[in-house]
């Protein structure tokens, strides 16, 4: 684990809280995309970088469900625990994206070309979107085994790609 890499927030530590655990890690979440982006903006690769704040769904911000939750429609996304305890990784590793542990890649999906951040080591992605003039916060989630392997493609063939 690369010691930049904040640590999970159990959700056991919150004896079965739900509603206590999930405003716990919204407030992680405004700590390191909202608050921070008021006071100055936030950056990848040296150009503007958002986050997704509509629509927005029980009063918080669509990029916020996509780090915590699993589903294609916004409003029945349903709250995935590995996710939300992970909640402090996403800023991390997009502050930290340079470092080696890091497998950096673009992955053109239809018309759209995503940027994906894969800390291999700890099993975890996060995606985000490059659009015209800035760069966006999509999801983030942790990696599957057998997602694993189709991701190691996509690298190869990005690497390939690339020359």
């Amino acid at each position: 684990m690369p010691i930049w890499l904040p640590p999970i927030v159990p959700y056991s530590d919150f004896n079965g809280d739900w509603v206590a655990f999930l405003e716990e890690i919204y407030s992680q979440f405004r700590q390191d995309f909202l608050d921070d982006f008021n006071r100055r903006s936030l950056t990848f690769d040296g150009g503007t970088l958002s986050v997704r704040r509509h629509p927005l769904v029980r009063g918080k911000e669509a990029s916020f469900w996509h780090l915590i939750s699993t589903g294609d429609i916004e409003e029945d996304r349903i709250p995935d625990f590995d996710r939300c305890e992970r909640i402090k990784w996403a800023r991390a590793i997009i502050d930290n994206h340079d470092d080696p542990a890091i497998k950096k890649f673009k992955s053109e999906r239809s018309s759209n070309i995503n940027i994906c951040l894969w800390l291999e080591s700890e099993n975890y992605m996060v995606v985000l979107g490059q659009r015209n003039g800035y760069t966006i916060l999509l999801t983030a989630y942790v990696v599957t085994a057998h997602r694993a392997k189709a991701l190691q493609k996509d690298y190869e063939a990005y690497l390939k790609k690339r020359g």
